[in-house]
C-alpha cells in the first residue's frame, strides 16, 4: 500500500519543487536589449524587486550588441575595458547568485551612451515576498502576444521564498520516513 502512494508524493513533490526558484525577467520586456532608446533601463529595472535566485534574460542582435557585467565604477562612466563578465549570444540568462548590485552595459562603441545600460538590487526574499503571482502584460498588438519573445514577461511568471524549499525537503523527508 505504501509503494501505491509513492508516485502520488513524487508528483507533489516535483510540483512543490518546481515553484521554489526564482523569476524570470526580460530586460527591456518586448523591446529587449537596445540602444534605439526605446528603453529607460533603469526606469524599468525600477519597477521590479529583484531577488537572489532571479533570473535575467537579455534578447538581442548580437551583431550590433552585447552584454557585460561591470565595477559600478565601470557602468558610471561607460567603460567596457575591464569587465567582470561577457555574453554574447543574443539570448543570454544570468542568473543573480547573491544579494548585490549588478551593473550591465552594451560594450558596443557608443550605446552605453546612448542608455544600454542597467543597474539591477538583487535583495534576498523577505517572508512577505513568498508568494508573487503574475500580473497582466499589456500586449502591443495580437501579433505581439502571438511572438516566441512575448513568452517571457516583464513579470515573474511565479516566485516562492527559499524558505519554500526547506519547508518542500523536509515535508517531504518527513513523507519518505512514514512510508518507508
Amino acid at each position: 500500500m505504501a509503494l501505491g502512494k509513492s508516485p502520488l508524493i513524487c508528483l507533489v513533490m516535483i510540483a512543490l519543487c518546481g515553484v521554489c526558484f526564482g523569476a524570470v525577467y526580460r530586460v527591456g520586456d518586448f523591446s529587449g536589449w537596445s540602444s534605439r532608446g526605446l528603453v529607460d533601463y533603469n526606469e524599468w529595472a525600477s519597477t521590479k524587486d529583484f531577488h537572489v535566485g532571479d533570473t535575467l534574460t537579455f534578447s538581442y542582435n548580437n551583431q550590433f550588441h552585447n552584454v557585460m557585467q561591470v565595477t559600478n565604477e565601470d557602468y558610471e562612466s561607460c567603460n567596457p575595458a575591464s569587465p567582470i563578465a561577457v555574453y554574447a549570444s543574443g539570448s543570454d540568462t544570468i542568473t543573480l547568485e547573491r544579494p548585490d548590485n549588478f551593473y550591465f552595459l552594451c560594450g558596443a562603441p557608443g550605446h552605453c551612451q546612448a542608455g544600454q545600460r542597467v543597474e539591477i538590487l538583487a535583495t534576498l526574499p523577505t517572508p512577505d515576498d513568498s508568494f508573487t503571482g503574475p500580473s497582466p502584460t499589456p500586449s502591443a498588438s495580437p501579433a505581439d502576444a502571438m511572438s516566441p519573445s512575448s513568452a517571457l514577461s516583464s513579470s515573474p511568471a511565479l516566485h516562492f521564498s527559499k524558505l519554500g524549499l526547506g519547508v518542500t525537503m523536509f515535508v517531504l523527508s518527513t513523507l519518505l520516513g512514514f512510508l518507508f
